[in-house]
């Protein structure tokens, strides 16, 4: 949002011709006029957008030629200028009140003290462990720089680094006076550490001052306009490594006076967005201050949908600001704030960009500004897609979604497709999603649903299951929904099918481990032997239960699926990614392997190149390759 908030700039993702590649490009749209222009062109990848406070300028973060820099463009069009040049990875840019600088989080890429051309392409020689924390999903082995505060001049390009040691520093927000940076860093004792704390700098750097919170998770602080209060958000847990306590918005002074306190103490959703699709990865976004004070805003996971709530900066119970059933994946305010910017999917729409009035209900009567898919959208026949609630085992009300081949002739029996999503700690939810759709349109009815262990429904809810996968209520939740689907005239229920990625490929595996009602299965991405799995995935496993493979191997085989393979007779495709490093590649070939010696009927497909997040935001080209997988895959037995 611009500080006039009359426009706003947002960025329009494309696919290459040859499905190899995305695009990304600036767009400018006029709010009242709603009309949109596009600021830039080419083979480049824009993302990051801060807008100076003045009003000239929007600063971005582009990948040009296999290279990250920072440009700034003209805020009525015109040229980029590229102001810094980066060997590594640059996140959250923020100007200072002035317009004069920017402040960022940085961190150099290893290649970057390799000065020979050569050897920066090659391999190194060895690599040197001493953390558990050593490589992420999507990142690959972690660079041996830590990410700390950084600032850029961007008339003379004179760069400052604010902050150094051996720990990462995070998100940075400026003082509305420009005289301080917060910040959230990684430097709590404990191995590998899980949560971050809140920091204080004087803006031409100093030593950081940490501000007290309780021990637990820091995250987002945003500046009160006096500057005298940080909200942000956080819980105080430090032991949650699955994301079942709530997280809620907090507010500190920025002396530590008054004390860190949670705004929403009976609140009893979490203060951001885990709603779940297949179109781009989740997203959100940090909380932000009415122009009075009187108020905070933020996105909270709810009952399938993720909504923007207000709450009084005094405490007090959340008021929602969108009612619709849908999933608000990121917004914007700035200037008087009296409007929010807000990018919202529902179950027929990827992304649309909409205006809401900053009040209780803005979203009545907030039409969207930009329709991106409305041309190819116009042209499609859609599955109908629509909520359904239904029983569990135990009377409990379960939440789920119901996808129908379009115009459905429901005198047919027809195959069906029970799909579990992954976390477990997260939900479907009223948003886009296209594998569902895609499945739809083929002939199949699927079944989407959000068992015990989801989140958007309270803590206890989500913490039925934690560290028992497959042995309580998750496994009966996903039963209930298949005895559901039998249930429906229209479904033959001697051809079901299920699927699932991550958890979901999990749960997956144990389906087939413990039942023979489907006639065939796919599991992507998914755990089979939790011991191998505990030391790949940083023992967050062990950490969560307090069980670790040395003190309680049983449990660690009651839970693998791996431990149930013989009873497995459903026809089974394996898909995982190559470079996928939670839950690595071995999981899959270890599962394949077991089964293939056992004389299963199963298959093993890889994607090279890719990470646990293939069906978000893999090459485009095998994300097709991937669905036609698993679509052929029940052809082959359903139909």
């Amino acid at each position: 949002m611009s500080p006039d908030e009359n426009k706003i700039a947002y960025t329009v993702e494309t696919i290459s011709d040859d499905r190899k590649r995305y695009f990304s490009h600036i767009h400018v749209i006029d709010c009242d006029l709603r009309e949109s222009r596009q600021f830039t062109f080419g083979e480049v990848s824009d993302r990051g957008l801060a807008w100076s406070p003045d009003g000239k300028y929007i600063a971005f973060i582009s990948s040009r030629d296999k290279k990250t820099g920072i440009f700034i463009i003209p805020s009525e069009g015109g040229a980029e200028r590229e102001v810094m040049q980066l060997e590594g990875t640059v996140m959250s840019l923020v100007w200072t009140p002035d317009s004069r600088e920017l402040v960022y989080a940085f961190r150099y890429s290893d290649s970057h003290y390799i000065k020979d051309k050569e050897k920066k392409k090659e391999a190194p020689l060895y690599r040197h462990i001493t953390s558990i924390a050593y490589r992420t999903d999507g990142v690959g082995f972690i660079p041996k720089d830590h990410f700390h505060i950084w600032k850029l001049n961007v008339e003379n390009q004179e760069l400052k680094q604010l902050t150094r040691g051996k720990y990462d520093d995070l998100l940075p927000a400026i003082s509305p006076d420009g005289k301080w940076i917060a910040f959230c860093s990684k430097r709590v004792k404990v191995i590998p550490p899980i949560n971050y704390e809140l920091f204080l700098i004087p803006i031409n750097g100093g030593k950081g001052r940490l501000i007290p919170t309780p021990r637990g998770l820091v995250w987002a602080p945003v500046f009160s306009p006096d500057g005298k209060t940080i909200a942000y958000i956080g819980r105080e847990n430090d032991k949650d490594t699955m994301g079942v306590v709530n997280v809620h918005i907090w507010k500190v002074g920025i002396r530590g006076k008054p004390v860190a306190r949670d705004l929403t103490p009976t609140f009893n959703r979490s203060a951001n967005n885990y709603t779940i699709g297949d179109i781009g990865d989740i997203s959100g976004g940090a909380p932000f201050w009415s122009h009075d004070s009187k108020h905070i805003f933020f996105i909270a996971t709810d009952t399938g949908s993720s909504h923007v709530l207000s709450v009084s900066s005094s405490g007090g119970r959340p008021v929602k600001v969108t009612r619709k059933k849908c999933h608000v994946k990121a917004y914007s305010a700035n200037g008087r704030r009296r409007r929010i910017a807000a990018v919202v999917s529902d179950l027929k729409t990827p992304a649309e960009l909409h205006l809401i009035p900053a009040t209780a209900a803005g979203d009545t009567n907030s039409p969207a500004l930009m329709e991106p898919n409305k041309q190819l959208f116009s042209i499609i026949t859609f599955p109908d897609t629509k909520e359904v609630w239904f029983k569990a085992s135990d009377g409990a009300d379960l939440q789920g979604w119901l996808v129908t081949p379009p115009k459905m002739n429901r005198k047919r029996m027809h195959p069906a497709i029970l799909q579990i999503h992954g976390g477990p700690v997260v939900q479907y939810g009223f948003t886009f999603f296209h594998e569902m759709l895609y499945l739809a349109s083929n002939g199949y009815v699927v079944f989407y649903t959000n068992p015990r262990d989801s989140t958007g429904r309270g803590e206890a809810f989500a913490e039925t299951v934690n560290d028992e996968w497959g042995t309580k209520d998750g496994y009966n939740d996903l039963m209930a929904a298949a005895d559901y689907l039998e249930r429906l005239p229209y479904v033959d229920k001697k051809r079901m099918g299920v699927t699932g990625g991550s958890y979901g490929g999990f749960m997956t595996n144990w389906i087939v481990g413990h039942t023979h009602r489907f006639r065939a299965a796919v599991t992507q991405r998914s755990l089979a032997n939790m011991v191998s799995l505990f030391g790949l995935a940083s023992g967050d496993m062990g950490r969560g239960s307090g069980r670790y493979p040395w003190t309680d191997p049983e449990w660690y085989a009651r839970v693998s699926p791996l431990t149930y393979a013989k009873n497995i007779k459903t026809p089974l495709l394996i898909i995982h990614s190559e470079n996928d490093l939670g839950p690595k590649i071995e999981q899959a070939e270890q599962l394949f392997t077991t089964l293939k010696l056992m004389k299963k009927k199963v298959e093993f497909v890889r994607f090279p190149e890719e990470s646990h997040g293939l069906s978000r935001h893999g090459r485009p080209d095998r994300r097709i390759a991937r669905l036609e997988w698993i679509l052929r895959w029940f052809d082959k037995y359903l139909k």
